[in-house]
């Protein structure tokens, strides 16, 4: 695993000044070269290729996957479009994206607070063909650890990890540095059948959709959904393993990994023992539509709780429409906690869409029906002597944004934009937050075009 690391690490040194230096003289390699280099690259234009800017949408699930621009080995709608910056060097094709929000939140009293901060990751790749089939390397990075101060950013009603060896209580945790180092090998077995590997000290195993950091239907919502720990948490896992399976529409995969959510000290690399499991099933029924169902058993993933066992469970739903100058992404998402030492459960409800129309506007919603612990209660408070966490209450959270692109700098999509969320609150923790809490995000996003 820690040689796997290394040597993404230097293909991650290489790849940005690559496509920098080389934006010129690789243009003709690029045009000649990318249909053997990037397997399903039928989405593209001869001007996207000459320009090094890439949308690629794809024809069926296998050529989906050989594609890898998502986190792990996680599917979204055949067509969904995955903007990125593109270029070759020799055998390799090297690509970028990412995203960056400047934030600033104001939310009500008495449990809402007031910060400016940064939510952001990037991601450089680079594929080539090795033997009989397609070798990727892969790493993605955030700098929230550094654009996130005091190890959190509020946000009413969240849950989930630790901060200076207490509980995020009305905040949500930063990303690691390292979100995902990961090298992926594809082989295809027939025409219709791939046989996939994925291995990564830091990576996503096969459980629950695409993470809400990457889903279209929430490119534009800088905020975690508050089911978060309940669905696509493990995103972030030390040392997984994952083996799949994929004929015609139809994958099926299996992960193992170290079940212990990343501790809060977010520079280093985490490591740990692979002592959990994942299995996943994938259907794409035709161009726009997505479902997958996943189980997985976590061992100790809460470090305040390390006696407890998970079992979870997600299924979900993703439609993706492609517009003239746009596109509409949708989901509906169900995850599910069960504690393995109680039996308390715990589930939550998503739906979510984000429509992007006439070239520079995008419209979205996002819907949260979630289950919450009786952490609430004791806020910023140790948790005293015997606590025993359990599911409780359930919040209701109702968010609306817009935003629209501005200005016109080479290969970097900018917009601003401005969000509200309101909530609906049990009349239990009415006493704590009041009838109607809000808050408001106004935000400046920029993303590689």
């Amino acid at each position: 695993m820690r040689a796997v690391c290394l040597i993404l690490i230097a293909v991650i040194f290489q790849v940005e000044p690559s496509m920098a230096q080389d934006a010129h003289a690789e243009k003709d390699s690029a045009q000649q070269h990318v249909g053997q280099n990037m397997p399903g690259m039928t989405g593209m234009s001869h001007q996207d290729m000459s320009g090094h800017k890439m949308t690629m949408e794809s024809h069926s699930l296998i050529e989906l996957l050989q594609h890898h621009v998502t986190a792990g080995t996680d599917a979204e709608p055949n067509s969904t479009p995955a903007p990125m910056l593109m270029t070759m060097k020799g055998k390799w094709t090297l690509m970028f994206h990412g995203e960056a929000f400047l934030n600033d939140i104001q939310q009500s009293r008495p449990r809402g607070a007031d910060k400016f901060f940064s939510t952001n990751w990037i991601m450089p790749m680079a594929q080539r063909q090795l033997g009989k089939g397609t070798l990727t390397l892969r790493a993605m990075l955030s700098f929230e650890p550094g654009t996130v101060s005091k190890r959190r950013y509020p946000e009413l009603f969240q849950q989930g990890e630790t901060a200076f060896g207490r509980a995020v209580v009305d905040g949500q945790h930063p990303h690691d540095f390292f979100m995902e180092l990961a090298a992926l090998y594809d082989h295809k077995l027939s025409e219709n059948t791939l046989l996939s590997f994925y291995a990564a000290p830091m990576g996503d195993p096969a459980m629950g959709p695409l993470a809400y950091p990457h889903r279209p239907s929430a490119s534009e919502d800088p905020i975690a959904p508050l089911g978060h720990h309940l669905q696509d948490s493990t995103h972030i896992a030390d040392d997984v393993i994952t083996v799949g399976l994929t004929y015609r529409d139809v994958r099926l995969e299996a992960s193992g990994f170290h079940g212990r959510e990343p501790d809060e000290f977010r520079w280093n690399l985490d490591s740990g023992k692979i002592d959990s499991w994942s299995s996943r099933l994938t259907v794409n029924p035709g161009q726009s539509w997505s479902f997958q169902y996943s189980l997985a058993q976590l061992h100790s993933p809460e470090a305040l709780a390390p006696g407890t066992d998970l079992r979870r469970m997600t299924a979900s739903l993703m439609y993706n429409r492609r517009l003239q100058n746009g596109n509409w992404a949708s989901m509906l998402l169900w995850g599910r906690n069960r504690s393995l030492v109680d039996g308390n459960i715990g589930n939550s409800y998503l739906a979510e869409s984000t429509l992007h129309w006439a070239g520079k506007n995008y419209l979205w919603t996002r819907i949260e029906n979630v289950d919450r612990t009786n952490e609430l209660l004791l806020g910023e408070n140790l948790e005293p002597a015997g606590f025993q966490e359990r599911y409780f209450a359930r919040v209701q959270a109702y968010t609306a944004g817009y935003d629209r692109e501005i200005g016109h700098i080479p290969h970097l999509s900018t917009a601003v934009g401005a969000q509200v969320t309101w909530y609906g609150v049990p009349d239990t923790l009415k006493p704590i937050y009041n009838s109607h809490p809000a808050g408001v995000v106004m935000f400046l996003r920029l993303r590689p075009q």
